[in-house]
């Protein structure tokens, strides 16, 4: 089996963040606080003046939440786009409100996005465009894509990042944590952990998004791996270096529509589901065969093309496992599958990580420890997608941590929240303090986390009677090659499990 760079993956660089002055956090700190008092300042008066008892139902906080989000820009965007597809952390009510933020965006000076390209490329928009819409199709969070054509005809889409973005996502950055602090205080253990869970991970991934030189090189390295896999469902954009810098994409443009859009899959007539089931299928292929996988399939980033295909885009965040991490996903999967021996495996590596102290953390040993994580881990992988609940697996790490702690996962007072959104870092903290390692690893399972949330909410719509690890034995074939490659006959102990 071939690592990451053995097929040719190509290297990441994530841009230095700015260090923001004590001017652009007081400004932008002013800003954030006009904004957040006026959409959601109501929810600390109404807890000032016990006009209501506990926190706040989730369901009454949504709208001017997102409403909040929205108006602040940059960072908040992003985010917001992790609520909207992580239904099974956030709640279904927060993320369908959310779900505008996959594509929504303050719209940038036509001008200013000229300024960008004729800078970046070295010569005039003309020169490079023989056609260029200036009203986006997207605005996302950190950039602006607008449709245009080149010279020889071909139709493309072209990415630039927002003016001054770097600024403002070092300055959110500081900004955000404190601000969610108080918000999870309002709402209670509903979304604590998620939040602050999610802002970790978001501050680790977004360096490389803010350099599309990154996403350029993925698109090439992954329409090869595609073509070399016959997934030919999926299409992956053609980029165009020429027309491309750090700041500037060009690349083919796919006609498509978002593949949860369900009034519109209907009006085409196509069949969503093969298209998802050889979406993960390519997942599980790629992440097990090279370590390597899109790091950020939201519904903002599939579309079902207008030719059966379904086009998968934005490749800016690309997981990318260490060989510790790739070993602790497959034998992850094997164990699922009926290697008994493998949870083990699971546990050990999971201890080598995150040190000893993990144990005295969730107030278990290794056995416990290791029947606790395959309580976790199997029913989110051999469950029907109709019955899977990400937010179960996650309340089951929180209740363990919080009883390990000596607090009532039920008591929902402010004071005891405050306390379990601390109790949420301390395995993290635990595991720098016991010299564990906490880049790669880290990094590649919350990407890895995430992309099974995503996949929950495609496979409930288009794949309810379907389990995630239902192909048997296409990933047994996957499994052996990953053996083979080791040296090590990782699924010499499975006895064979029945899948739904």
């Amino acid at each position: 089996m071939l690592d990451s760079q053995n097929a040719g993956a190509p290297k990441y660089h994530s841009r230095r963040l700015p260090q923001p002055t004590k001017y652009e956090l007081a400004r932008r700190g002013a800003r954030l606080a006009t904004v957040f008092g006026r959409r959601v300042g109501w929810l600390s008066a109404r807890q000032l003046f016990r006009v209501t008892k506990g926190p706040l139902d989730v369901s009454a906080l949504a709208e001017p939440l997102r409403r909040a989000f929205e108006e602040a820009g940059g960072t908040f965007v992003k985010f917001g786009q992790i609520i909207a597809s992580s239904p099974g952390l956030f709640g279904e009510d927060l993320s369908n409100e959310f779900r505008s933020c996959l594509d929504t965006g303050p719209l940038v000076p036509f001008d200013e996005v000229k300024l960008v390209i004729e800078d970046e490329l070295g010569r005039s928009l003309d020169e490079v465009f023989a056609t260029f819409d200036p009203t986006p199709v997207g605005r996302a969070s950190i950039a602006v894509v607008h449709r245009a054509t080149l010279h020889d005809g071909t139709a493309v889409a072209v990415k630039v990042l927002r003016p001054g973005i770097d600024h403002l996502v070092a300055t959110d950055l500081e900004l955000m944590e404190p601000l969610f602090d108080v918000l999870v205080r309002q709402t209670g253990a509903q979304i604590a952990g998620a939040t602050l869970q999610q802002l970790d991970g978001l501050r680790i991934q977004i360096g490389e998004e803010l350099d599309l030189r990154n996403e350029a090189r993925a698109l090439a390295h992954f329409r090869a791996l595609t073509a070399d896999s016959d997934l030919d469902l999926i299409a992956v954009p053609l980029p165009y270096p020429e027309y491309s810098s750090r700041s500037v994409l060009t690349m083919e443009f796919l006609d498509g529509i978002p593949i949860d859009d369900l009034a519109r899959v209907e009006e085409l007539g196509i069949d969503p589901a093969p298209l998802i089931d050889q979406l993960i299928r390519g997942f599980f292929m790629m992440t097990v065969r090279w370590g390597t996988f899109h790091g950020d399939i939201h519904a903002g980033n599939l579309l079902l093309l207008r030719d059966g295909r379904v086009g998968v885009i934005d490749w800016g965040i690309v997981g990318r496992l260490d060989p510790g991490t790739h070993r602790f996903f497959t034998r992850m999967l094997a164990a699922v599958l009926g290697d008994e021996s493998a949870w083990r495996d699971v546990t050990d590596f999971i201890i080598s990580n995150y040190g000893p102290s993990i144990r005295e953390a969730m107030g278990m040993d290794d056995e416990q420890l290791a029947s606790f994580m395959r309580m976790m881990i199997e029913p989110i992988l051999l469950r029907p997608f109709g019955e899977v609940s990400f937010a179960e697996m996650m309340n089951m790490t929180q209740v363990e941590v919080a009883r390990a702690n000596g607090v009532s996962f039920q008591n929902r007072s402010l004071r005891e929240v405050a306390r379990r959104i601390r109790l949420q870092r301390k395995i993290h903290r635990m595991a720098v303090e016991g010299g564990g390692l906490m880049t790669d690893f880290d990094r590649g399972n919350f990407l890895l986390g995430k992309q099974l949330m995503y996949f929950e909410r495609y496979g409930r719509l288009y794949l309810a009677d379907r389990a995630i690890l239902s192909d048997r034995p296409f990933l047994e074939e996957l499994l052996r090659e990953s053996a083979a490659a080791e040296n090590y006959d990782g699924l010499s102990n499975v006895a064979p499990k029945e899948l739904p």
